[in-house]
């Protein structure tokens, strides 16, 4: 049980942290419009990274914990991305809605009672059974391949 305690708090400690080395390597590019991978840029990665954790992970933690089992949607990301992404936004802005959004996640996750890590939802593909833990590891699974991208195009 002391190693899964641990395992959390590093969890917790690790998303901030990844969090503030993403926004560190997305102000290394003088050019926020620069190709970072495939046709995607720097800009679309940082809204990218922002909103889908704000409205996928952050969102699906917090109802994990305020509601009994709920069931999410799959969230596409490409068509979000065509409706909504607004090349005109500044990059510090979408950066710092960021860093707050997976803070104000931090503080949430921080304060938790043990018990509240095991509670469960479901996902209209990936089933049932899908503990808010799952999710805190896939928030920062996605941070840290956008931060590994910006890394690799960087070279």
């Amino acid at each position: 049980m002391k190693e899964l305690l641990e395992y959390r708090v590093k969890l917790v400690e690790r998303l901030a942290e990844a969090a503030r080395e993403f926004c560190a390597a997305c102000e290394t590019f003088t050019d926020p419009h620069q190709i970072v991978e495939g046709d995607w840029t720097l800009h679309q990665i940082a809204a990218h990274a922002r909103d889908t954790e704000n409205l996928v992970y952050c969102e699906r933690i917090r109802r994990t914990l305020k509601e009994d089992t709920p069931n999410f949607k799959s969230f596409d990301a490409d068509e979000w991305m065509a409706s909504r992404y607004d090349r005109d936004e500044p990059l510090k802005k979408i950066l710092g809605d960021f860093l707050r959004n997976v803070e104000e996640l931090r503080k949430t996750l921080e304060n938790l009672p043990r018990e509240a890590w095991s509670r469960e939802s479901s996902h209209e593909t990936m089933g049932g059974g899908l503990t808010l833990q799952l999710w805190v590891e896939r928030s920062l699974a996605h941070i840290e391949e956008h931060l590994q991208t910006l890394k690799n195009g960087q070279k």
